[in-house]
C-alpha cells in the first residue's frame, strides 16, 4: 500500500491501546479489510480477545504487552513488529488514560501519568513509526485526538492538556515534514463523545458514575474515520456534529463556553449512579479482563454520523452542488 490510497491485504498496522473502546473498534475495522496488525497495550486479557478479532478476519496479529509510556517499550515493539509481520505502513497513535476530577483533587502523580500515557506515548509512538518510515518516504501516522483537544472542559485537566499538546506537537512535526519533502503522512482525527470502556475503568473522584457528556457515538465510527484518515490526504478529520460545533464555539465565543461548561459540564459528565467504593481503575495498572469496544453507554449511543459522511464525501458533494447550480442557472436562463 502506498502511503496514501486504498486499504489492501496484508498491509501491516500499529495500534496502540489496542484491546478497548476506540482502539479495539480500529483493530476490528482494519483487520476486515486485510491488514496484518501490530497491538500494543497492557493488558495481557485484552490483547488475547484482539488477537482472535484479526485471525478471525484471516489476518495475522502480534501482540505485545507494552506500556507507550516508556520509549524503550514502544521502540522495541515496532522492531518485534518489523520483524514477525513486514515494514509498518500505518502507526495509530490511541493509547490513553484519564482521571475525572477537579484539578484542586488531582494529584502530580496523577497528572504526569496521563500526560506520560497520552501525549508521551503518542510522541513515543510517532518516534517509532518515523523511524522506520522516513528512510522508504512513505507510511501513514493518525494520531486519535478529540474535540478537546481545542475545546478543554472540567474535569478533566490532565487529558484536555494531554490532547492539546498532541495537536501542537503533530502541527509543528507535520511542518518540518513538508520542509523535508517527506512521502509520511501525519493526520490527527479529532473524535466527539464516544461509548467506550474507559468510564468504567478511568480513575475518578466524582461522587457519581462517570459518562461520556451526550450526544454519545459508538467507537466503529471512530474507527472508521481512523481508517478513512490513514488513507486520504487530510491534516484533519472532524468526527460528528458536536465535535465541529465545539470547535467552531470555541473560535467565536470561548468566554461563552466558558460559562456555559462551568455551569453544565459537571452535571453531564456524570450518571445518577453512585460511584461503587470497590471500583477498579486502569491508570497506573491495566484492569482484568477483556473490555472489548463498546462501554456501558449502548441504548443512548449513536450507530451512525451524517456529519462524519459527508466529511468523508465531500468531493462528491461539491460536485453535486456544482451540477445543481448549473442545472438551475440553465433553467433561469432559458426562461
Amino acid at each position: 500500500m502506498s502511503a496514501i490510497g486504498r486499504i489492501t491485504k496484508g498491509v501491516v498496522v500499529v495500534v496502540t491501546g489496542a484491546t478497548a473502546g476506540v482502539g479495539r473498534a480500529t483493530v476490528r475495522a482494519f483487520a476486515r479489510r486485510g491488514a496484518h496488525l501490530g497491538l500494543l497495550a497492557r493488558g495481557r486479557d485484552g490483547l488475547d480477545g484482539a488477537c482472535a478479532d484479526v485471525e478471525a478476519c484471516g489476518g495475522r496479529a502480534l501482540a505485545i504487552p507494552a506500556d507507550v509510556s516508556h520509549a524503550d517499550e514502544v521502540e522495541k515493539a515496532a522492531s518485534a513488529i518489523e520483524d514477525a509481520l513486514g515494514p509498518i505502513d500505518i502507526w495509530v497513535n490511541n493509547a490513553m488514560v484519564t482521571v475525572l476530577a477537579p484539578f484542586k483533587e488531582t494529584t502530580a502523580d496523577e497528572f504526569k501519568r496521563v500526560t506520560e500515557v497520552t501525549y508521551l506515548g503518542a510522541v513515543y509512538g510517532t518516534m517509532a513509526a518515523l523511524r522506520r518510515m522516513q528512510p522508504r518516504d512513505r507510511g501513514s501516522i493518525v494520531q486519535v485526538g478529540s474535540a478537546l483537544a481545542y475545546r478543554s472542559i472540567p474535569l478533566q485537566a490532565p487529558y484536555c492538556g494531554a490532547k492539546h499538546a498532541i495537536r501542537g506537537f503533530t502541527d509543528s512535526l507535520r511542518s518540518e515534514l513538508l520542509h523535508d519533502h517527506s512521502g509520511v503522512h501525519l493526520t490527527m482525527v479529532q473524535m466527539p463523545a464516544l461509548n467506550t470502556p474507559q468510564f468504567d475503568w478511568c480513575r475518578t473522584r466524582l461522587p457519581r458514575h462517570p459518562q461520556p457528556v451526550p450526544p454519545i457515538f459508538q467507537p466503529e465510527i471512530a474507527a472508521e474515520a481512523i481508517v478513512w484518515a490513514a488513507c486520504h490526504k487530510r491534516r484533519e478529520i472532524y468526527v460528528g456534529s458536536p465535535t465541529v460545533e465545539a470547535i467552531i464555539g470555541n473560535k467565536l465565543v470561548p468566554g461563552l463556553l466558558d460559562r456555559y461548561l462551568a455551569d453544565t459540564s459537571y452535571k453531564g459528565q456524570q450518571t445518577d449512579q453512585a460511584v461503587a467504593p470497590d471500583r477498579p481503575d486502569n491508570l497506573f495498572a491495566p484492569v482484568a479482563g477483556d473490555p472489548g469496544a463498546h462501554g456501558s453507554f449502548d441504548t443512548q449511543a449513536r450507530a451512525t454520523s451524517m456529519q462524519l459522511w459527508a466529511t468523508t464525501h465531500r468531493g462528491w458533494i461539491a460536485l453535486a452542488l456544482l451540477g445543481l447550480g448549473g442545472a438551475t442557472w440553465n433553467i433561469f436562463k432559458n426562461r
